[in-house]
């Protein structure tokens, strides 16, 4: 992935790689990054990602496809953010639909229901227009991604999250597969209800609340990731982005989302061994 131009030394930017992978290799979430690298300098955070993906890369995982976040302008203005993020999905991501996350597996977790598309063809040439960029997705399935953050507490800006390969953590696809022929996602419904310990409101929404619809969401993407020197391929999933607001998940836990036209998705989280 291409280098974009940060101030901060490169020295710096291994510290808070290390920091990071510290904390997920220990199962101890750490302070924020931002003490190192700012908190919104997009050359220092992508820079951290980039190394922490290096890191994952060499222990044997492949690249799956990417994710975006932060297409919610109310998540935005949350965040003094006015753009979306992204990070890398690794291989050993991906659970199964109604898998059970081990526990230990992961430190701070939060689900959310998406539009996830799967590539027939690369996003690496033309002017990706909104047309070429659908014409690229194979299929749309519902998803869920499990959010995750090696920061203590998520207290995380702009520039901690994108270090922190966007707090990506797991993902799991249904196994309806819908064509754009068949589903329009901006139109979509979504309602996610999370039940166990803790369990609190449904987390209900629609395709239009990323960045008024998904496919431009992964038109923005898809222009980041070429410009970044790393084309989205055939093949490759994206998770186009949250359609409600994001719910914790306790060990014993389980998510459900059902998101009209494309089917329903699941997730268990194993409760912790006395």
């Amino acid at each position: 992935m291409s280098a974009v131009p940060t101030a901060v030394p490169a020295t710096v930017l291994d510290q808070a790689a290390a920091r990071l992978l510290d904390a997920a290799a220990s199962g101890t979430p750490c302070p924020p990054v931002r003490d190192l690298i700012g908190t919104d300098d997009l050359g220092a955070a992508y820079g951290v990602q980039q190394r922490i993906a290096a890191a994952r890369l060499a222990t044997g995982t492949t690249v799956a496809g990417r994710k975006i976040g932060l297409t919610s302008l109310a998540v935005q203005q949350q965040m003094g953010v006015d753009t979306p993020d992204f990070g890398i999905l690794f291989a050993d991501m991906a659970y199964a639909d109604g898998a059970t996350v081990p526990a230990g597996v992961l430190l701070q977790p939060r689900v959310e229901a998406e539009v996830a598309f799967v590539l027939g063809d690369d996003l690496a040439e033309g002017d990706l227009a909104l047309s070429q960029v659908a014409g690229a997705i194979d299929y749309a399935v519902a998803a869920l991604e499990i959010c995750d953050s090696r920061i203590a507490g998520w207290d995380i800006s702009f520039g901690d999250t994108v270090a922190d390969n966007a707090s990506a953590g797991l993902y799991v696809l249904g196994t309806e597969r819908r064509t754009l022929a068949e589903v329009t996602p901006r139109d979509v419904e979504m309602r996610m209800t999370v039940t166990g310990p803790g369990a609190t409101a449904d987390s209900v929404g629609t395709g239009a609340a990323s960045l008024g619809d998904p496919l431009v969401a992964v038109q923005w993407l898809a222009t980041q990731a070429r410009e970044y020197g790393e084309p989205l391929r055939a093949g490759q999933v994206v998770l186009s982005g949250a359609l409600g607001p994001m719910v914790a998940c306790a060990p014993g836990a389980t998510a459900h989302a059902t998101i009209t036209g494309l089917g329903e998705v699941s997730v268990n989280f194993a409760e912790v061994s006395a």
